[in-house]
C-alpha cells in the first residue's frame, strides 16, 4: 500500500520523544520525514538505555523508524543555510527544541514562515508557548506531576503516581501531527502556512479534563480509583479464587444482567437498583461481589459474564496481552523492513490496511544535506 502522504516532505528537528514520535507518525503514514541532527553525537534518544543496533537504543528505533538523518551545525552559517535549502522544499517542520533556542538562531516560526510562506511550522514545548513558564524545560514526569495528573492516578491512599506511558510526550507528538495536518488542508485553499504551538502540559491538562471540569464546574474535587471509575459501580477490579478481573457494568441494564448470573435479588435492592443508589453504596456492593466472585476462578467468571454480555477482563502482563488471539489478528506488532527486529504500528488502519512501518531508524548523518539555496551567498545568508 502507498502511504496516503507520500508526496509530503517533513523536517523534524526532535530530540528523545515528543518531536521524534511526530515524525514517527509522518513516516508510516508515508511522508519522507529528514531528521536534521546535530553533529555531535545527534538525538539524545540515541544514548536513551542500552546499545540495541549499531549502538543506538530501542527507544530510538521506536520514535524515528522510517526516516532520513542530516547532520547540521545550525549554528554555522552553512548549516543554518543547509536547513533553509531544506525548508525551501518541505511542506512541514517539526521541532522539540529548548524554548529560546529556536530564537537565537534565528529560526522561529515567525522568522521560518516569512521567508518559506507555505511552511507549517510546528513547535513543541514542555510549557506552553505564552506565560511566565514558557521558557522552561522539562520532562514526561515533570509535566504529569505539574498538570496534576498524576494526582488522579492510583488508589486513594496511593502517593501521586506516574502513568506508565508517555502519555504526555505521545499525545503532544500526535496533536502536532493534527495541527500541521489542518493546517496543510487550509493551505490547499489559502496557499500559506501557519505556526502549529503545542506543548506537554497542555496535553496533560487535555486528558485531565473531565477532572478538571468537574471541578471547575461542580467544586467536585476527584476521587481516585486504583481500577475504577467515579461515576459507575460496579466498575472495577476484583478478586476471583486465583486473581483479579475487571467487570465494567456501565449502566443499569447491564446491571441486571449481572444480577441474573449471581444473585437476582441484587436487581430490587433499594441500594442497587439504580447507578446512582449504587455510587452512594459502593463499598458496601463491592465487598459483596468479592465474596460472590471469590468461589470460583476468573475464567470461570469471565466466561459466564461474556455468555450473557457482562463487560469483562483479566488484568493481563504485557506479555499475555501481545499473545491474544484478538491482539495478533490486528497485526499492530510489525517486522521492520531490513531489520531483524519487531516494532508496534500505528493504531489506525485506512481502507482496511495498516499504515506499514518503512524502515529502521537512520543512521546519524547518513543523509547528505543540500549545500546551497536561493538567499545564501558563499555559505553564508545573503
Amino acid at each position: 500500500m502507498g502511504g496516503v502522504l507520500d508526496n509530503l516532505r517533513v523536517l523534524e528537528l526532535g530530540q528523545v520523544l515528543a518531536g521524534p514520535f511526530a515524525g514517527a507518525i509522518f513516516a508510516d503514514l508515508g511522508a519522507e520525514v529528514i531528521k536534521i541532527e546535530r553533529v555531535d553525537g545527534g538525538d539524545d534518544g540515541r544514548r536513551m538505555g542500552v546499545a540495541f543496533r549499531d549502538g543506538d537504543s530501542l527507544i530510538f528505533q521506536v520514535f524515528n523508524r522510517g526516516k532520513s538523518s542530516v547532520t547540521l551545525d545550525l549554528k554555522s552559517s552553512e548549516g543554518c543555510c543547509a536547513l533553509h535549502a531544506l525548508a525551501a522544499t518541505a511542506d512541514i517542520l517539526i521541532h522539540n527544541l529548548r524554548p529560546g533556542v529556536v530564537d537565537q538562531l534565528g529560526i522561529d516560526g515567525p522568522t521560518m514562515c516569512a521567508r518559506h510562506p507555505r511552511l507549517i511550522y510546528c513547535e513543541m514545548s514542555a510549557f506552553g508557548h505564552v506565560g511566565p513558564e514558557r521558557l522552561r524545560p522539562g520532562y514526561e514526569p515533570l509535566l504529569q506531576a505539574y498538570s496534576g495528573l498524576s494526582s488522579i492516578n492510583g488508589g486513594p491512599d496511593d502517593p501521586p503516581i506516574r502513568m506508565g506511558a508517555a502519555v504526555c510526550d505521545q499525545g503532544t507528538g500526535m496533536w502536532a501531527v493534527i495541527g500541521a495536518l489542518s493546517l496543510l488542508q487550509r493551505r490547499h485553499a489559502t496557499g500559506a502556512g501557519g505556526i502549529v504551538q503545542v506543548s506537554l502540559l497542555e496535553t496533560a491538562l487535555c486528558w485531565g479534563a473531565s477532572k478538571i471540569d468537574a471541578l471547575v464546574n461542580q467544586g467536585q474535587a476527584p476521587q481516585r480509583h486504583r481500577s475504577g471509575h467515579p461515576d459507575f459501580a460496579p466498575y472495577e477490579a476484583f478478586e476471583a479464587q486465583d486473581g483479579p478481573f475487571l467487570i465494567c457494568v456501565g449502566n443499569d441494564r447491564l446491571f441486571a444482567k449481572l444480577c441474573a448470573a449471581i444473585r437476582t435479588d441484587w436487581a430490587t435492592n433499594p441500594r442497587f437498583r439504580s447507578n446512582r443508589e449504587r455510587l452512594v453504596h459502593r463499598s458496601e456492593l463491592g465487598k459483596a461481589l468479592n465474596q460472590v466472585l471469590a468461589s470460583q476462578s476468573r475464567q470461570a467468571w469471565i466466561e459466564l459474564f461474556e455468555s450473557c454480555g457482562v463487560p469483562c477482563a483479566p488484568i493481563n502482563t504485557l506479555a499475555e496481552a501481545i499473545a491474544l488471539p484478538q491482539v495478533r489478528a490486528l497485526g499492530i506488532l510489525q517486522s521492520v523492513p531490513g531489520a531483524d527486529f519487531t516494532l508496534t504500528g500505528l493504531p489506525l488502519s485506512i481502507d482496511g490496511v495498516r499504515p506499514h512501518i518503512g524502515g529502521p531508524a537512520p543512521a546519524l548523518g547518513a543523509a547528505k544535506p543540500p549545500l546551497t539555496h536561493e538567499g545564501c551567498v558563499n555559505g553564508g545568508l545573503a
